[in-house]
């Protein structure tokens, strides 16, 4: 793993939102514009690092289920902050028949400098993003860079057939609807909603667009609606469980939910079961199951215990993106608990490569690795001010 600097393309901005990533500059605080997609350096990785790379990723992704479901059958959703019973139920069912409901990709966030094993940061398996990055502009630049190469991505295809073959899954007869939220100004929810419709279609699936804030309920027929009025059976959407099931919708989202067999009226992808997941308390509960695993780190949800007075730990919250509410504690901090329900993590500095530092974003497409997004950021944190550059198999 090796990072180099290279002169960007001409044209980049415009090639790169040609491509499907029209938010490649970020605004900063002090209002200027700078490069959220970043090829003025890229990664390099050998063959053998990125197979052991993906090896090390369906690992994880089993160990996940595994510990999916040693939450399920112990009855430890209260420790994901699980606690409302309608949304309990729902979860459990789903869980149990996972094999009846539609689920499609996930992201691992993981710490690698190319010399020691890699470490499990945290499993986005409900609504990860900067897929559209990962999938296209970056292939097509290693297409224009570096004609003849490799690349860890498989994303599209895998994708495509993905959706082909759980189209048997979904609700006869209807199409699928496509949802995100308009309160994100950036356009990265729309457009990762849109590639994923794009694939879907390509899957040869009947497909329809729509915002959230767009869906309607039908208090005669007591089901969810599009603006006109047409059911909704099935609706892949861009917007987490945890909002779902505690918005003014979600008892609708409850009473209605299809959670296999069709017993329902709307089926919701990703899966309720997802919430079990994109939880950080999983990490903890992963720790618990599979100590001194080398790539996991120590991960507790009662404190820090001896991470307080050994490498220094991360506090994060059970539920959150790009980094909200996550505190760094060296070595030598004092134990501190947090007011809201947190997962106490060892600290893993990300590694520095130039200054910057580095996570690896792995992809899962139904249960197998997928492709490699890498972002860099200024601090420990990777946040909403992170980069994003492409890579390449040498």
């Amino acid at each position: 793993m090796e990072r180099r600097t290279i002169e960007p393309r001409p044209g980049w901005q415009q090639t790169v939102e040609d491509q499907g990533l029209i938010y490649p500059l970020t605004r900063y605080p002090d209002d200027t514009l700078r490069p959220y997609w970043d090829e003025s350096a890229y990664y390099v990785f050998s063959l053998p690092e990125v197979e052991a790379l993906e090896e090390v990723v369906e690992e994880l992704h089993a160990m996940c289920l595994a510990a999916a479901a040693h939450i399920v059958d112990h009855d430890r959703l209260a420790d994901l902050g699980i606690t409302e019973p309608g949304v309990a139920d729902a979860v459990t069912e789903a869980w149990h028949r996972r094999a009846e409901l539609p689920s499609l990709y996930g992201r691992f966030d993981l710490r690698h400098d190319g010399t020691g094993p890699a470490k499990m940061l945290e499993y986005n398996a409900d609504t990860p993003t900067s897929l559209v990055e990962a999938a296209s502009p970056q292939w097509f630049w290693m297409e224009e860079r570096f004609p003849g190469a490799d690349q860890w991505n498989s994303l599209h295809e895998r994708l495509v057939d993905a959706w082909r073959k759980q189209a048997a899954l979904l609700p006869p007869g209807a199409p699928l609807y496509f949802a995100h939220s308009v309160a994100d100004e950036l356009g990265e929810d729309l457009m990762t909603v849109a590639y994923l419709r794009e694939t879907a279609e390509q899957a040869g699936l009947a497909t329809e667009s729509i915002s959230m804030e767009d869906i309607g309920w039908d208090r005669l027929s007591r089901r969810f609606v599009d603006k006109r009025l047409r059911f909704m059976r099935g609706c892949f959407k861009l917007y987490p469980w945890e909002w779902l099931t505690t918005d003014r919708f979600a008892p609708h989202v409850l009473e209605t939910l299809d959670n296999g067999g069709g017993t329902g009226s709307t089926l919701w992808i990703e899966p309720a079961w997802k919430m079990l997941l994109s939880n950080k308390a999983l990490l903890a509960v992963l720790w618990e199951l599979y100590p001194g695993h080398p790539n996991l780190l120590p991960a507790y949800l009662d404190g820090p215990r001896e991470l307080a007075g050994g490498r220094g730990y991360v506090a994060k919250p059970l539920l959150g993106r790009e980094g909200a509410g996550v505190t760094v504690h060296p070595p030598g901090s004092p134990p501190v608990i947090r007011d809201e329900p947190c997962c106490y993590q060892e600290l893993a500095p990300l590694p520095d490569f130039d200054g910057n530092r580095v996570v690896l974003g792995a992809w899962v497409v139904e249960n197998e690795a997928a492709g490699l997004g890498i972002r860099e950021s200024s601090g420990l944190i990777t946040d909403e001010y992170a980069r994003f550059l492409p890579h390449v198999i040498l």
